[in-house]
């Protein structure tokens, strides 16, 4: 028979810190002491529900620091999905609320909780359902045939999602067609940006009509739009001189908490450079991609999916080099499965965004880009200019060029 929640002997509680393994006798007086007060509240409900969580918020923010109670929050979030594991509850109230409001963090459900007004804040928290919108299972059906055929398609369905999430915030007439939603979606931004974006979704609905009736005729894009993309975005060539002073910002990069990222962003400008890696591939690089003694880098999973093994100077690896040894005194993981640019947080991996956010943070603090907006050079720039800064030295597209001397460390 399931062991069910709460216990009036309270094994449960004893047996989950058990398991846990703490090693400091602080840690579990600190679990027991959360643990049983959530149990104290929790045995004067007949359901463990919203109720219960906001209950035990506010008899534990009558003694706790607000920094505290967080921690605390994650104690008890820890100890319901235990619950659920072992089949002592059907559910964990806090996932229940994650799934109503349509997000995935448990963070935002305790602090809407902890509010004077939780059921107001709750509301303020919920999302619409992705695709939920009355052309939803249109979208999400064309999403998936893509995804069927072989295509990654990661950005269509980011923009499906913010036009599914403006129909369903912003409903109009039942009647009312595409171009009319698309018109009302590009009223509330004037912005030659998002002007852009409603063209592209244009085009996203026109392949989607034509995959359910090939005899609809091809689409032709908007030149105006077009124009106004150019004018948003210009194509930018980094100079060696640009290049050596992003080189020179990545390495003083202030960064206390985490010692080892100005060598880590150092290292990604040089392989952006020198070797033009996008960002999802440096993202995607792991330790046991490179191979120092035949002096080769693997790229997998690339755009279109391909896979190549990229040859780098003596220079360059050089560089590889330095950095893998400080990664490893830093304390990273030595598998070769893990990230060959870690950090200490987390999982350990950057994600693109995160690359993409970083270096272009040392472009900002170059001085090559505007400090707001997003005009100006692009982090994938550097692929560019690795092309043509090689092409008037004689070396081949394609190739990885050395690290220049005035770009390296010495």
């Amino acid at each position: 028979m399931t062991a069910r929640w709460p216990d009036p002997d309270r094994t449960t509680i004893g047996r989950y810190i058990a398991s846990l393994d703490l090693r400091s006798t602080k840690s579990r007086a600190c679990y027991r002491q959360v643990l049983h007060g959530f149990q104290d509240v929790a045995e004067r409900y007949e359901a463990l529900g919203q109720e219960v969580l906001v209950a035990w918020l506010r008899a534990s923010a009558v003694r706790r620091a607000p920094s505290t109670l967080l921690h605390r929050t994650r104690i008890v979030d820890r100890f319901l999905e235990h619950l659920v594991e072992i089949g002592a509850i059907q559910r964990s109230p806090v996932a229940a609320l994650r799934d109503e409001c349509n997000i995935k963090q448990c963070m935002p459900i305790w602090r809407a909780l902890a509010s004077r007004d939780p059921e107001q804040a709750l509301a303020e928290l919920r999302q619409p359902r992705p695709f939920g919108s009355v052309l939803g299972e249109m979208m999400a059906e064309h999403v998936a045939m893509m995804r069927r055929r072989g295509y990654k398609y990661t950005s269509q369905p980011l923009l499906l999602l913010r036009f599914d999430r403006f129909l369903q915030l912003h409903p109009g007439p039942e009647t009312e067609p595409l171009s009319a939603m698309i018109d009302r979606w590009a009223a509330t931004n004037v912005t030659r940006h998002h002007a852009e974006e409603c063209e592209k979704l244009k085009r996203v609905f026109a392949k989607i009509h034509r995959h359910r009736d090939p005899s609809i005729s091809v689409r032709r894009p908007d030149p105006r739009r077009k124009e106004a993309a150019k004018q948003w975005r210009k194509p930018h060539i980094y100079s060696p001189a640009d290049v050596r002073r992003m080189l020179d910002v990545a390495r003083t990069y202030p960064s206390p908490r985490a010692p080892l990222r100005p060598l880590s962003m150092y290292t990604m400008l040089l392989l952006a450079y020198c070797a033009g890696l996008r960002r999802g591939e440096l993202a995607r690089l792991d330790l046991g991609d490179v191979d120092l003694q035949d002096g080769t880098i693997t790229i997998r999973q690339t755009k279109f999916f391909k896979t190549r093994i990229l040859p780098l100077p003596d220079s360059v690896v050089d560089e590889l080099r330095a950095y893998i040894d400080a990664r490893r005194r830093a304390g990273g993981s030595q598998d070769v499965r893990s990230g060959l640019f870690w950090h200490e947080r987390g999982d350990g991996h950057y994600t693109p965004e995160m690359i993409t956010w970083l270096l272009a943070d040392v472009i900002h603090r170059a001085g090559l880009k505007p400090l707001r907006g997003k005009t100006g050079p692009r982090v994938h720039d550097l692929r560019h200019s690795m092309v043509v800064n090689r092409i008037p030295n004689g070396h081949q597209p394609a190739g990885s060029p050395a690290v220049p001397r005035d770009l390296s460390r010495s």
